[in-house]
């Protein structure tokens, strides 16, 4: 069975004098790009040479709005009101919405980064304002999430499209959730087996966990880590074996 898939990476995450990422060497393989939006990483001016650089490689765009914690990469958890959730999530998704406007293009997505993207999908308290926050700016912009998540019920709660993502270098928990970084078989290192695991998804939809069972796995999108360092190759990969499998690589289609 042959299906349609979106690669996302996250991009734009240098800042000032820190560069980050191999950015012009992984978007000629991708279909969606998560631009940081200046909290966790990235900058004003570093948000606008993202954004350009997406549109002239034909990528669409995203906001990947994150905890305002540069020296913890938004990894960190931080514990905030659903308020401050809905108001960290609009100022910086229309931060990057001008950006996108002043390029004579517009944003298609939404995906929250690191902490905030795994707290909001475990807590509907935080979920629902991070939705909310995104209808209110553009209610044709998709939500990235992991599926069955609080973040996927907060989205069609709100009217919102919302695109199930999967990770093809990560590795998973029995119970879905992706495994924690800094433990054993959190990130899977080896191209051919993150391929293996991305055609197993985007065509059976399931993939093995860290202890070895079966774990149904849907997804509309497949993300990769910018930050690796084979980064460029590593996406250059995955898209050829995806598309080798007859997988057709695409992003999805705003609601809007």
């Amino acid at each position: 069975m042959n299906r349609t898939i979106d690669l996302n990476c996250d991009l734009g995450e240098s800042f000032g004098a820190y560069r980050m990422g191999d950015d012009a060497g992984v978007l000629p393989f991708v279909t969606s790009a998560n631009v940081a939006c200046g909290a966790h990483a990235g900058d004003p001016s570093v948000m606008r040479r993202t954004v350009a650089a997406a549109l002239e490689h034909g990528v669409a765009i995203g906001a990947h709005p994150g905890f305002p914690d540069l020296a913890g990469f938004g990894r960190r958890e931080i514990r905030i009101s659903p308020q401050e959730a809905y108001d960290l999530v609009l100022y910086q998704v229309g931060a990057l919405a001008a950006f996108a406007v002043a390029a004579g293009t517009s944003l298609r997505h939404v995906k929250p980064h690191g902490a905030l993207y795994n707290m909001a999908c475990a807590d509907a308290a935080l979920a629902e304002p991070i939705a909310r926050a995104v209808r209110d700016l553009d209610a044709g912009l998709i939500l990235f999430g992991l599926p069955g998540s609080e973040l996927q019920r907060a989205a069609e709660g709100a009217g919102l499209r919302f695109a199930r993502e999967a990770f093809a270098d990560r590795g998973y928990a029995s119970d879905g959730s992706l495994v924690r970084r800094g433990t054993p078989g959190a990130m899977i290192e080896d191209p051919d087996e993150a391929v293996r695991r991305a055609v197993e998804i985007a065509v059976e939809g399931r993939t093995r966990t860290a202890d070895g069972s079966e774990l149904r796995l849907e997804a509309d999108t497949l993300c990769i880590h910018g930050d690796r360092p084979d980064a460029a190759l590593f996406a250059r990969t995955l898209r050829e074996g995806l598309e080798r499998s007859g997988v057709r690589v695409a992003a999805p289609q705003s609601g809007g």
